[in-house]
């Protein structure tokens, strides 16, 4: 046993789980070293009981029915600065870890814990404690900023609007349309939804309709049977069975061709489908969500999306807003990527000055938080100064406004729309340094549909990644 541990007769601990045995379990432990101990089955529980009481220790799960850890533990050290907070998650990974660590963790464990593991963790606690006093917690780069176990980032009003919506459908079993544009965090958005319902425990599945290619994308969704077309050497489950129990994300709806948005519909009234091949049917209990960066109600006046499949999908309509509609999140959001960055890499964490951070608030970022993203790594990995200034700013933005590829002049007036949209996309592919997905973003359009209009065009394909 360790004596740090064992002397804990003064100390008192908040256990906040909302799987009964497990929060029992962990009760008895603690008490048997002596530990006062209160408990919580989640977060609106632990959120009472830390306003009333400081605590020395608080463990908290990660993923609970009405909330996060993080949500715990911002509470927490809000009211009480020097409480130790460890987290526990049945879903460990390295990102995740960093995160807690980062927002302010004592440690981080994963389950299923054995309580020597956890015994050992509270140990350090105490014996800090009886060292160097409460823990002291050096102020994080972003701890103005709310951050979600689903690694959204940010403050600002309409963003914390957003998750309120977000925190109140996933409170039910609806099924869920985001529509913002590209780059946004539609994917985050869903996975925070999964994280905050019922579901969490169960599978996250992801499908790209615009990525599949169009004759692939049925068997991708419904599975097939062996023998059901050639090449199929095995029976594949789909992804909607494998999502069974949790949540499907069908990312880019509106490419859904028109042929399959029937058997869709089907499947989100039904919630039965049947593998291609086969005649079996099979019933599968499942959330949908759909994003997509295009107007749907448009689409439908237009004739390319079925107007019952978006009324049947738009059950809770939900958004994130544009970068340039939340300026206030880029400081949290740029110091949160170079954190991020500079562990990966291993490389000291520079200081962001104040006047790279202006420059960066005063760029309107069309492609949102995924450019602001890349423009960070990219910053990260050419200048190796210990401060980014605005300097730092000017010499990285310009490849990104313009290439050194000499563009396509634009056509003279009285040429073709074709030709006009044809050397609109060359030039948006100069920009984009050929990169084709960065290229489809700017432009507001699928990946696929640019795959198809650098074929209609004679475009060289291979030029373009």
């Amino acid at each position: 046993m360790n004596s740090n541990f064992s002397k804990c007769g003064n100390s008192t601990v908040l256990v906040i789980d909302d799987e009964p045995g497990m929060r029992a379990a962990l009760r008895a432990n603690f008490l048997r070293y002596g530990w006062h101990v209160e408990t919580a089955s989640g977060v609106r529980d632990a959120a009472r009981a830390v306003e009333l009481t400081s605590f020395d220790l608080v463990v908290s799960d990660i993923h609970m029915r009405d909330g996060d850890g993080f949500q715990v533990m911002c509470s927490v050290l809000k009211n009480s600065p020097t409480t130790a907070v460890i987290l526990l998650t049945a879903f460990g990974s390295v990102p995740e870890a960093v995160e807690s660590m980062r927002s302010g963790a004592f440690d981080y464990l994963t389950k299923p814990v054995s309580f020597d593991q956890l015994q050992a963790a509270a140990a350090r606690v105490m014996q800090r404690m009886s060292e160097k006093g409460p823990p002291v917690r050096t102020p994080k780069a972003h701890s103005d900023a709310e951050v979600t176990s689903s690694g959204i980032v940010g403050r600002s009003p309409l963003l914390l609007q957003a998750l309120q919506r977000a925190r109140a459908a996933a409170s039910t079993d609806a099924d869920v349309l985001i529509e913002a544009e590209s780059g946004t965090g539609k994917e985050l958005l869903a996975k925070f939804i999964h994280q905050a319902s019922d579901r969490n425990r169960k599978p996250f599945i992801a499908v790209n309709c615009a990525a599949v290619p169009e004759h692939l994308l049925e068997s991708e969704l419904f599975g097939h049977a062996r023998g059901a077309f050639t090449g199929a050497n095995a029976a594949k489950a789909g992804k909607f069975e494998l999502a069974d129990g949790g949540t499907l994300l069908l990312d880019e709806i509106g490419e859904m061709p028109l042929s399959l948005q029937p058997k869709l519909l089907r499947i989100l009234q039904e919630r039965e489908f049947e593998r291609l091949g086969e005649t079996r049917s099979i019933h599968v209990d499942i959330r949908v969500i759909a994003t997509t960066n295009a107007s749907l109600a448009a689409m439908v006046e237009q004739g390319r999306f079925r107007s019952d499949l978006y009324y049947r999908l738009n059950v809770i309509p939900l958004s994130i807003p544009a970068l340039r509609d939340r300026l206030e999140d880029i400081p949290s959001l740029a110091l949160y990527f170079a954190q991020r960055f500079t562990t990966e890499t291993q490389d000291s964490m520079p200081t962001l000055d104040s006047s790279f951070l202006e420059r960066l608030q005063a760029h309107n970022w069309p492609g949102n938080i995924r450019e602001l993203s890349n423009f960070m790594r990219r910053v990260l990995s050419l200048n190796r100064e210990a401060i980014i200034d605005a300097q730092c700013f000017d010499r990285e933005f310009r490849p990104i406004r313009g290439n050194s590829a000499t563009p396509t002049a634009m056509p003279s007036p009285g040429t073709s729309i074709a030709m006009l949209e044809r050397a609109h996309l060359e030039n948006t592919l100069a920009m984009a340094n050929g990169n084709r997905t960065h290229a489809a973003e700017m432009l507001g359009i699928s990946l696929r549909t640019m795959r198809n209009r650098i074929r209609e065009y004679g475009l060289p394909p291979r030029r373009y990644a």
